[in-house]
């Protein structure tokens, strides 16, 4: 048993295509100006060649780099992702081998745009109960397979990416770096966002899951503060799943954040990429050294199932 884990590294990947809100107006009857004022996208990266398993490596191997730990330090790899083609053998099992990962336990979970908070808070448990010592989390979409390309209401939302994180035991004595984790769900709207069949394509009842984003889950991250033993004023940045800048706002004044916090926003260049958009967003933070090593930022995914997970973590 342990006191806790806490993020010593973190690495993102991006495709190099970039699609701009022009592009997509010479496929779909869109402008640039009414995907800005209505979800706040500019561009989007969209992969050719790389699968989900490929954009999740080179993640995890840009966060493996950086943590002074080598590859047969980690004994877990947890991906989360909802648009892999290939399901078996899973994606975390193709990430460790690539790695050279010897004899991990390896699993994928699905809880859409939440995922990688429902991967950490899973792997922080793993820690503090001693069946973890050195876990890389993975949050790797390619949304672009899943794309209706017609659709000008979901084809200007998504895009492809991957971001990665590498969660070691906290040292005795040392404070925890990944606080308690907040997760639940609203199964009952599960429907208004799906991908089913088996050539399937992203639906959404776009107003229904703004609604319930920009109501109810304020008090969500506000009880993963609490749960942290953080006030909201206290936090240096708040990383929500980047899906809409108005969700995002809303939720920003409802904790009552101050202009001090710094709030990601990456889905401006990079799109709605579900379980990616937290670890890549958050990846980018630490990258540009926005946030001070050790200061408490919030962490909170929301989206498909209808599902939403949080927790506290503090800056690598």
């Amino acid at each position: 048993m342990t006191a806790g884990s806490r993020i010593v590294a973190m690495g993102h990947y991006q495709p190099s295509r970039v699609v701009t809100n022009s592009d997509l107006a010479e496929i779909v009857d869109t402008n640039d100006e009414w995907i800005r004022s209505r979800v706040g996208i500019a561009e989007r990266r969209v992969a050719d060649s790389e699968s989900v398993a490929d954009m999740a490596t080179f993640a995890a191997e840009k966060a493996l780099a950086s943590s002074g730990l080598t590859a047969a330090d980690i004994d877990m790899v947890v991906v989360a992702t909802c648009s892999s083609i290939d399901r078996c053998p899973n994606v975390a099992t193709r990430v460790a081998a690539r790695l050279g990962v010897n004899a991990p336990a390896a699993f994928d979970l699905n809880t859409a745009c939440s995922g990688f908070s429902y991967g950490l808070g899973t792997v922080d448990h793993a820690i503090r109960a001693g069946a973890s010592r050195n876990a890389i989390v993975i949050g790797a979409e390619k949304l672009s397979d899943l794309t209706d390309w017609t659709d000008r209401s979901t084809a200007v939302l998504f895009g492809d990416g991957a971001g990665a994180a590498v969660v070691t035991a906290a040292a005795e004595g040392e404070q925890a770096g990944v606080g308690p984790v907040l997760w639940g769900s609203a199964p009952d709207k599960g429907d208004v966002l799906r991908i089913e069949g088996r050539q399937p394509y992203i639906q959404q009842e776009g107003q229904i899951v703004f609604r319930w984003a920009t109501t109810e889950l304020a008090p969500f991250a506000l009880q993963a503060l609490e749960r942290a033993g953080v006030r909201p004023d206290e936090i240096a940045a708040f990383v929500p799943h980047q899906a809409n800048t108005r969700i995002i706002d809303g939720i920003v004044k409802r904790l009552g954040l101050g202009p001090d916090v710094v709030v990601a926003k990456d889905l401006v260049e990079s799109g709605n990429t579900s379980a990616a958009s937290i670890p890549l967003a958050l990846s980018k933070l630490i990258e540009r050294r926005e946030v001070p090593s050790g200061a408490p930022i919030l962490l909170f995914g929301f989206g498909g199932g209808l599902t939403y997970a949080g927790q506290v973590i503090r800056c690598p």
